[in-house]
């Protein structure tokens, strides 16, 4: 009896010691994200939009990589609109997609998904928005939290429509992002 005892004691205090290092590794994960941005990051978060913003429905048709525009709407149309360790997240178009949480009696803990709409809109009311650096790459930097970006904040976004863009994949590289406007 007392060996299985003494197992029963070393298993415990395993899992005790296992517990205490994922504690450990979580507290550190906080102050990992709240890092300052970059230079890069930080010049377009401090950038204003410019000209008349659109819709996404409106401006992805005739959108051509190369093009500036102007587009507004909202973090939202997937279930993680922000890319984890990169900045780019998800721009949803409010005229075309609703969230969740806009719907009366929907109770949805992710609204910003915008699941009860139909793919076909969600693919024409989307556009995937991102900021590149100096070398045509997406920066390494997470942008939930940067510059008041939050799922379903309202975003004006202004850039360049990018190398690879089409009509039914809209990809912008962000010059200027402004939230809560």
């Amino acid at each position: 009896m007392k060996p299985s005892i003494i197992i029963l004691a070393a298993a415990a205090a395993l899992l005790a010691s296992c517990k205490e290092k994922e504690a450990a590794k979580a507290g550190s994960t906080p102050a990992a994200a709240a890092a300052a941005p970059s230079a890069e990051l930080s010049k377009v978060l401090a950038s204003a939009p410019s000209g008349e913003a659109k819709a996404i429905h409106l401006v992805r048709a005739s959108a051509k990589p190369g093009d500036e525009i102007t587009i507004s709407g909202k973090i939202m149309g997937s279930d993680s609109p922000f890319v984890s360790g990169r900045a780019a997240f998800v721009l949803g178009d409010p005229e075309l997609l609703t969230p969740c949480n806009e719907m009366p009696g929907d109770e949805c803990e992710t609204p910003w998904d915008v699941c009860c709409e139909p793919s076909d809109e969600k693919k024409a009311g989307t556009a995937t928005i991102q900021i590149v650096g100096a070398d045509g790459r997406v920066l390494k930097e997470n942008l939930e939290g940067a510059g008041r970006l939050a799922k379903l904040a309202k975003v004006t976004v202004t850039g360049k429509v990018a190398e690879g863009s089409t009509a039914d994949a809209l990809v912008v590289n962000a010059t200027a992002i402004k939230a809560g406007n």
